[in-house]
């Protein structure tokens, strides 16, 4: 799994003109699952989510994570962050999960999320979404696992 995280000041996703998450201040995790990915990676994933520093402390220097600062996570699937783009002109896909198999992930680590910290939104799995955000420094990690 894959998750390109960006500290924001807010986010939102909107589907149809229609608001379906949004935070305050946080992160906003873009997500690409991969055929290999299971619920260990899930797992992985959100922990690092939560707990990556990427907060400013009172001196300054990025030492506090989502979970210190109880901070909005807004989760947006995004299967084109599993795409291969190492050669040619236009992205393959065949390096990104199936979707029923995105779906199941995706909908995993948003239960898992919801029962760990207080604060989840969510885009809409599969749907064309707008993602409105205030990036924060700005600070932007792609995270592995």
């Amino acid at each position: 799994m894959k998750a390109l995280i960006q500290r924001v000041r807010s986010a939102r996703v909107e589907v149809e003109g229609e608001v379906v998450g949004a935070i305050d201040q946080g992160l906003l995790a873009l997500v690409g699952v991969e055929p290999q990915d299971t619920s260990a990676s899930v797992a992985k994933l959100l922990h690092r989510l939560l707990n990556y520093r990427v907060f400013s402390d009172d001196d300054g220097k990025m030492n506090r994570s989502l979970k210190d600062m109880s901070g909005g996570l807004l989760l947006v699937s995004q299967f084109t962050l599993a795409a291969d783009t190492r050669s040619g002109l236009r992205p393959s896909f065949s390096t990104a999960a199936p979707p029923v198999l995105g779906a199941q992930l995706f909908d995993e680590l948003v239960g898992l999320a919801r029962l760990q910290h207080a604060q989840v939104a969510t885009g809409r799995f599969g749907a064309d979404m707008q993602v409105h955000l205030i990036n924060d420094g700005p600070v932007t990690f792609l995270l592995e696992v």
